[in-house]
């Protein structure tokens, strides 16, 4: 079984973390069955952008990240205290861990600021939210941003520009976790 890591920072966009819930519990369901996802944050309850809680199924200080193969980071809003969590020491260095580690992180939108502020996304490309001043912010972690890039590959690491490109992001990351194959017959049945 293929576990993925959703990392939810208080303030995350509810639409940006649904998607992998969906698309990894869809292929559990319905698909090869060779995943997994669980919830960890910061807080016993975080809430998102727009006023929705979640109680993650564990908190940070729990993780082994030898137990998940993959990594996943929705972004979220400043005014919602979305980087109060996604820059604090515990979400970065936990990023280092699965970058260390080989494994996949992938992110949508603003997720990507705390990958490049962790140091992980330095003199590699990527991309972030492109409207306003977010990517420029990116740039500034020492990361080549390809700002008309939905989604941006390198390495290990996935980022996006928008909420958007939210199920692109899900469906690579589950591509990476499975195969090609097994990825489209999930779309299909998901009606994509």
């Amino acid at each position: 079984m293929k576990k993925v890591l959703l990392l939810l920072a208080d303030g995350f966009e509810a639409v940006e973390a649904s998607v992998f819930t969906d698309v990894i519990g869809w292929n559990r369901v319905d698909g090869d069955g060779s995943t997994d996802l669980v919830t960890v944050g910061l807080r016993d309850k975080l809430k998102c952008t727009f006023n929705f809680t979640v109680i993650p199924e564990m908190h940070i200080s729990e993780v082994d990240i030898d137990d998940f193969d993959a990594l996943a980071i929705p972004g979220g809003f400043e005014e919602a205290g979305f980087y109060e969590d996604a820059y604090s020491e515990a979400f970065l260095n936990l990023i280092r861990e699965f970058d260390r580690a080989g494994k996949i992180i992938a992110s949508i939108c603003v997720g990507a600021l705390p990958v490049g502020k962790s140091g992980v996304l330095a003199g590699r490309s990527g991309t972030t939210y492109n409207l306003g001043i977010r990517q420029r912010q990116l740039e500034e972690f020492g990361v080549n941003v390809l700002g008309d890039e939905p989604i941006v590959v390198d390495g290990n690491i996935i980022t996006s520009y928008n909420p958007s490109t939210a199920f692109g992001v899900a469906f690579k990351l589950l591509e990476l976790l499975t195969n090609r194959e097994n990825c489209d017959n999930v779309k299909r049945l998901m009606g994509f």
